[in-house]
């Protein structure tokens, strides 16, 4: 590891609103926001005061989280439009997080921190109607089909943000993959999910969403080389039977990925024959 991941790791360690696969987390965020907003270091997570359910489904604070967050951009973004409220990015990546946790930290935003963790594990963190919005920005499409389960909108993913996010809750995708925009909607189709809103280039739209205005470092790259920005908003208002997991798997064959994709996996092929 390099000398700049290995400082980027130490001094994340240090930052009061970063987490590393914090234990025993579910229904303390509103605690552990009021503790970093009071100054209140260090923080013993072990004391942090658990929400009282009716509470949390009907908090005055809304929580939303950031995940595959990379370097913040969103979290940060949010945090500074919305400071009433609360947001958390989440990324394995501790030399990412990094980026955003330092400038929440130089610009006093008190509502906004990181969970350094696999997306898999979130669920260990958050109680159930804990968390009111989920956005999910260009992540990556894993573009081979066979590869499919590790998309973060596939109904493996949905089911585990289920187990926090409210009924009511919203899912934002933001993405330049056509491929990840046209699987996600078959998955809205196939389960049954509310569609709340969807757009193929979202940056042509007359009216446009304030929030989505945000860029990341990973849009700036675009490297579906699409040049449009699709964007969805759903709700996962209903359970996702399993046994249809097996029908989407087939299905799923028949999405075409466009010109930029095809050459971005073949690259991605490349490289990983050349690192064998």
């Amino acid at each position: 590891m390099g000398q700049k991941k290995l400082i980027k790791f130490a001094a994340i360690k240090a930052y009061e609103n970063v987490l590393e696969f914090p234990q025993n987390m579910q229904g303390k965020w509103a605690a552990f926001f009021d503790a970093i907003k009071k100054s209140i270091t260090p923080i013993d997570i072990t004391k942090l005061v658990i929400s009282d359910q009716t509470v949390l489904s009907n908090t005055t604070t809304p929580l939303t989280i950031e995940l595959a967050c990379g370097r913040g951009e969103y979290a940060v973004g949010l945090g500074r439009m919305f400071p009433e409220q609360h947001f958390i990015g989440i990324d394995l990546k501790g030399n990412r997080i990094w980026k955003g946790a330092s400038i929440a930290n130089k610009d006093g935003l008190k509502n906004v921190a990181f969970v350094r963790s696999q997306i898999e594990l979130t669920s260990n963190y958050f109680a159930k109607d804990e968390v009111d919005e989920i956005w999910i920005t260009f992540p990556d499409p894993q573009l081979r089909w066979s590869k499919a389960k590790k998309r973060l909108t596939h109904p493996k993913f949905l089911r585990l943000y289920q187990q926090f996010l409210k009924k009511e809750g919203i899912v934002h995708l933001k993405t330049d993959s056509p491929l990840l925009y046209h699987f996600t909607l078959k998955v809205i189709e196939m389960y049954g999910l509310n569609l709340i809103y969807k757009t193929d280039h979202l940056y042509a739209e007359q009216k446009i969403d304030p929030r989505c205005l945000i860029k990341t470092y990973y849009e700036g790259l675009d490297i579906a080389q699409s040049n449009k920005i699709h964007y969805i908003q759903f709700n996962i208002d209903k359970d996702l039977p399993i046994e249809l997991d097996a029908i989407l798997k087939e299905a799923i064959k028949d999405i075409p990925m466009d010109a930029g994709e095809l050459i971005r996996m073949q690259a991605e092929a490349a490289r990983a024959k050349k690192e064998a």
